[in-house]
C-alpha cells in the first residue's frame, strides 16, 4: 500500500524541480515580458495616485458603495463616463525572498494534493504512465486552472493568463515525471 507519507521525497523534489523550472522561465525565457503594459504617463499617474496614500489591497473604480448596487443609475453613469479599472496596491518594500518562500510552499501544497490523488487513483501497483496521468492532471489543476478566472472576472489580459497556464502545464509535467520516477 502506498501512503501519503511514503511520497515525501517526490513531493519535496517535485517542488524543488518546479521552483527551478519556474526560475528559469522567469529569468531567462522572456515570454512573460508582455504580461504588463507601461502606462502612457507613468510618472503622472504615480504622482496622482501616490498623493492618496492608498493602503495595500485590490480596488475597482468605480466601486458601488455598501448601499449602492451595480444597477444604480449613479453607478452606471460613473461606468459610462469612465475610466473603469482594477488597481492592486502593493508595498513598496516588497521582498522577493518572501515571495519565493511562498511560491515554494505553494509548490509543496500542490505536490501534497497531487500525491493524495495519485495514492487514491493509482495505488501500489500503478505503473509510471498511470502515476504520470493522475498526478499530472492534479498538478495541472493546482498550477493552472484557477488562473483563467482572472481573465474572466478581473479583466486580466488573456495572453498573460494563457502564458501562465502554459507554465502550469510545464510545472504539472515536471511534477508528474517526478512522481512517476519515484513512485514506491
Amino acid at each position: 500500500m502506498v501512503t501519503l507519507t511514503s511520497l515525501w521525497l517526490p513531493i519535496v523534489l517535485s517542488a524543488v524541480f518546479v521552483f527551478i523550472v519556474s526560475s528559469v522561465i522567469h529569468m531567462f525565457l522572456k515570454y512573460h515580458k508582455a504580461d504588463f503594459k507601461k502606462l502612457p504617463d507613468e510618472d503622472g499617474v504615480r504622482n496622482a495616485v501616490g498623493n492618496f496614500d492608498i493602503p495595500e489591497g485590490n480596488y475597482i473604480v468605480p466601486c458601488p458603495g455598501p448601499d449602492e448596487s451595480m444597477s444604480d443609475k449613479a453607478f452606471q453613469e460613473k461606468v459610462k463616463s469612465g475610466p473603469v479599472f482594477y488597481l492592486t496596491v502593493i508595498s513598496n518594500d516588497m521582498s522577493m525572498g518572501s515571495n519565493l518562500i511562498q511560491w515554494f510552499v505553494y509548490c509543496l501544497v500542490v505536490g501534497i494534493f497531487s500525491a493524495y490523488i495519485g495514492v487514491n487513483a493509482v495505488g501500489a501497483d500503478g505503473d509510471y504512465l498511470d502515476v504520470f496521468r493522475f498526478v499530472g492532471c492534479a498538478a495541472f489543476m493546482g498550477y493552472a486552472l484557477a488562473l483563467v478566472q482572472n481573465s474572466i472576472w478581473s479583466a486580466k489580459n488573456w495572453g498573460a493568463t494563457l502564458r501562465s497556464v502554459f507554465d502550469g502545464l510545464i510545472y504539472a509535467l515536471v511534477t508528474a515525471g517526478t512522481f512517476g520516477w519515484l513512485w514506491p
